[in-house]
């Protein structure tokens, strides 16, 4: 047995004072157990039973063992090492110490241990009812160049990190992962990952699973290090993040926000819930499902103005994040993005992004174009990619009979890799964590939206064709 706060929130159009009175009963017992209970968590055990999709023959295993990773450096050294973009050529440096007085420094240079550049930024912590945090620290680095190693270190001691800046120009490979949570399947997925080059790492929500149970992110940020600390993470929001507790934390995210802040200043965003950013011909935009998306709220109208920017001719390509997915057969939080869709869909249609991914169910599913419930060759492909490794298993049961919409469903653990390779087409494809090996299950190349003549106009009734899902 083992006790955490683990819910899923109706995607709809609601504030943080609105989710905070949804879950006011039930969250405030979960939330207090929790709290007492940390040490329970080494005791989620599993007796593992094969488990038998009812899409086909293979044998899937359930969720797997929790990892607890501890910390084994000095109070000192940096801790929980990740990086993110900041505009064409910066990159933010974040991590954590123990030591309050630990300086906010990155040195950094082109060569292992040789550092020709600095730069100072600021640190920051939070308190969660008894747990205080270490200090966090972020600090902004460059002008960097294009497709360049870079070896750095982290406020003046401890082990040297690198990482490569993307490429300012086609071709550029995305490794997308939601769900991703610190099992040993989580591990597995990982290490898959890491067999082959990408170029940044993208991840529509739900990343550590801490669910209040604070010591969890710092858990987290340890396993995720070896691979976040050496290519940009991207990531927005799941339900798992949100951490309410009526009246005394009713905002929410605190946890997310402080530890893992994205540039949404540098796209005009308000929040870190939202926000875009472009790299080598691609532009990307994370929304937030809990956040407020209806058509008067902020977010709305940040992505409307974002929409409205968009040069084409630069960056041809636009891709969409969002935790709880706009179209799902699986019948696992069905609906719960149902408002959001009513609200945005238009938007993203009128803009001719080109692919909308998704997490939140934990199974992958991949649809053909969609507008408004019907297929549309000048809609975006749907992606739900919910299956990185969480705690909670997989969503085993899809509905039946299939949806012509929905064109390949499997309740595997995995990793998708979209290869974006000219400003015309783009390689994707999906990697079923099979153990040791990750194999490729479903594959498909994509055309871009922006290049197909017949979607340079919205398309008239007569080109939408009429399958409901």
């Amino acid at each position: 047995m083992y006790y955490s706060i683990s819910y899923s929130l109706p995607s709809s159009s609601i504030s943080a004072t609105q989710i905070s009175k949804l879950h006011t009963n039930n969250f405030m017992a979960k939330c207090t157990n929790s709290l007492l209970t940390f040490p329970i968590l080494f005791l989620f055990l599993s007796f593992p039973q094969p488990l038998l999709s009812q899409e086909n023959n293979f044998v899937r295993q359930p969720a797997s063992q929790l990892i607890i990773t501890p910390h084994q450096r000095s109070n000192s050294e940096p801790q929980q090492v990740h990086i993110s973009l900041v505009g064409k050529d910066k990159m933010r440096v974040s991590w954590i110490t123990e030591d309050k007085e630990a300086k906010t420094v990155v040195e950094y240079g082109k060569n292992p241990g040789e550092y020709s550049e600095k730069t100072v930024g600021d640190k920051t912590s939070y308190q969660y009812f008894f747990y205080k945090s270490g200090k966090i620290h972020n600090a902004v680095i460059g002008p960097l160049e294009p497709n360049t190693s870079y070896f750095y270190r982290c406020g003046g001691l401890g082990p040297e990190f690198s990482f490569k800046t993307p490429p300012s120009k086609f071709p550029i490979e995305f490794v997308i992962v939601g769900d991703l949570g610190q099992t040993e399947w989580t591990a597995s997925t990982l290490k898959h990952v890491d067999k082959n080059d990408y170029d940044v790492f993208l991840l529509p929500g739900d990343l550590s699973y801490a669910d209040s149970q604070q010591p969890l992110w710092d858990s987290f940020g340890r396993l995720v290090e070896p691979y976040a600390s050496k290519r940009p993470w991207m990531v927005t929001e799941g339900n798992h993040e949100i951490e309410i507790f009526p009246f005394i934390y009713p905002k929410g995210f605190e946890a997310y926000n402080t530890r893992w802040p994205m540039p949404f200043q540098e796209s005009g965003s308000n929040s870190n819930l939202y926000y875009s950013f472009d790299v080598a011909g691609v532009h990307i935009i994370m929304l937030g499902s809990y956040a407020d998306f209806n058509v008067d709220s902020e977010q709305y109208e940040w992505l409307k103005l974002d929409l409205a920017k968009i040069n084409r001719a630069k960056t041809p390509w636009v891709i969409t994040l969002v935790h709880a997915p706009w179209y799902n057969t699986n019948e696992a939080h069905q609906g719960e993005g149902e408002s959001m869709r009513e609200a945005m869909e238009e938007l993203l249609y009128n803009a001719r992004v080109d692919l909308v991914f998704a997490g939140h169910v934990h199974a992958y599913e991949r649809f053909t174009r969609i507008y408004d419930n019907k297929a549309d060759s000048c809609g975006p492909m749907y992606v739900t990619i919910g299956d990185g490794g969480n705690r909670e298993g997989l969503a085993l049961k899809f509905k039946s009979p299939p949806s012509p919409l929905s064109l390949f469903r499997e309740p595997s653990f995995g990793h998708g890799r979209l290869r974006i390779v000219n400003e015309t087409h783009a390689d994707w494809s999906w990697h079923r964590n099979n153990d040791r090996d990750a194999v490729v299950a479903d594959r498909i190349w994509i055309e871009n939206l922006s290049k197909v003549k017949a979607c340079s106009e919205i398309p008239s009734s007569q080109q939408v064709v009429n399958e409901e899902l």
